[in-house]
């Protein structure tokens, strides 16, 4: 079925290049006269939209609709109605951006529990990255499973065991203390010096099984957050740049982030409405 808007193109086309009256071409194409004078008038509140879109898309490359709606009605606080944002959202070919990858079909892993309060358990994990200049650097990611917030991600060289702990210490003096923290089998945190820590601290220390990384899935979606909304974004020329880069990151991600597990509410505002 032609739409109106086409039918009026085709008239309109038909009274300039064929000479025929207005009136015929109604009849003919099966429209109104109304329909056929009608013009489209210029929405402020379209190109508002249309504004915010292409912003949220040229600076956060690796989003798609849903996250940018999300932001838009979560933290902005806009009351635009989600098709109106989404026909606008596929009249600028923003749609088009992101090509989905062909996937291997996997069998789907255990469903992980999700933590009823902040503090019962944390998941963290290392990160690799370079340097301008070629030099690798780890990162280290903690993170609250409950509302996916960031608590730190600690930048170096070198991130031995001694500073796992000393980084765990920094977030339980402003945090307090979580009753398990759930990580893979690196060397790091199955070492004694992380062990004697836990064991004084009173805090659990839960393994994943070699091999399985989605049993921590929780902080393995949220380096692939860092990985592709930050790292991948920028060329670090020094550690200092990317410490200073990364706790900047942090906080736009725990406070203005939408985080789809929360219901598209970055992660402190889902910590305020359960406080």
């Amino acid at each position: 079925m032609v739409k109106p808007s086409r039918r009026r193109e085709l008239a309109q086309k038909a009274v300039k290049e064929k000479a025929i009256s207005v009136r015929l071409a109604c009849v003919l194409f099966g429209i109104s006269e109304t329909c056929y004078r009608y013009q489209a008038k210029l929405s402020d509140e379209n190109a508002e939209i249309a504004d915010w879109l292409i912003r949220l898309t040229t600076n956060q490359r690796n989003w798609g609709f849903g996250m940018c709606f999300y932001f838009l009605r979560n933290v902005k606080r806009f009351h635009w109605n989600h098709k109106r944002v989404r026909r606008i959202y596929c009249e600028l070919e923003l749609n088009l951006r992101i090509q989905p990858k062909k996937r291997l079909k996997r069998d789907t892993p255990d469903a992980l529990a999700v933590p009823d309060a902040i503090n019962e358990c944390w998941s963290m994990d290392f990160m690799h990255d370079q340097l301008e200049d070629g030099r690798s650097f780890r990162l280290l990611n903690v993170i609250d499973d409950f509302n996916r917030e960031g608590l730190a991600i600690e930048v170096d060289f070198s991130l031995p065991s001694e500073r796992v702990v000393r980084t765990l210490n920094q977030i339980i003096e402003w945090r307090g203390k979580p009753k398990q923290i759930r990580s893979d089998n690196g060397p790091e945190y199955i070492s004694s010096v992380l062990a004697t820590w836990a064991e004084k601290q009173g805090v659990e220390l839960k393994f994943i099984q070699p091999g399985n990384p989605q049993q921590n899935a929780y902080v393995e979606r949220y380096n692939r957050t860092v990985r592709y909304d930050w790292l991948n974004q920028y060329l670090f020329s020094s550690i200092a740049e990317v410490q200073e880069q990364a706790t900047k990151w942090l906080w736009f991600y725990n406070h203005e982030r939408p985080n789809k597990a929360n219901g598209g509410r970055p992660p402190k505002q889902k910590l305020a409405l359960v406080a």
